[in-house]
């Protein structure tokens, strides 16, 4: 991973798996993706895009611990697609928004930017925003 991040520096880097380092839902947050998350802050990654639990979350900038930091990664925890939807356990310290209703997230990456959108299955735009690039 780290050879892959420099060997590919890009404004507005992405990062996916399924399971969340940080959600306020059912499974909760997972330490053993702190190595990785330590990594992509490093290389500058801006966003980490997760699922597993069913529910939306969108997380304040944040450090490997869960610290709120504004040159940290911003995550969205995206588990609203499944055959079910899971209540929220209680916040995550960092955590700016919590839904639970079926539906996409639509995110742009742009050079300097990103954007998020996140639509329910009526329609209803839940949660949206832009921010800069590191």
């Amino acid at each position: 991973m780290r050879r892959g991040l420099r060997a590919h520096p890009t404004p507005c880097t992405l990062a996916f798996w399924h399971h969340p380092r940080f959600s306020s839902g059912r499974h909760g947050s997972s330490d053993t993706y702190r190595a990785f998350w330590n990594v992509l802050d490093t290389a500058g990654v801006d966003v980490v895009l997760s699922a597993h639990d069913h529910h939306y979350e969108r997380f304040a900038p944040q450090r490997a611990d869960g610290a709120p930091h504004p040159e940290g990664i911003r995550a969205f925890m995206v588990g609203t697609g499944g055959k079910s939807r899971y209540d929220v356990q209680g916040r995550e310290p960092s955590s700016e928004v919590v839904g639970t209703d079926f539906g996409v997230l639509f995110l742009t990456l742009h050079p300097g930017s990103y954007r998020w959108s996140f639509e329910s299955v009526g329609g209803t735009v839940g949660d949206a925003g832009r921010d800069t690039c590191r």
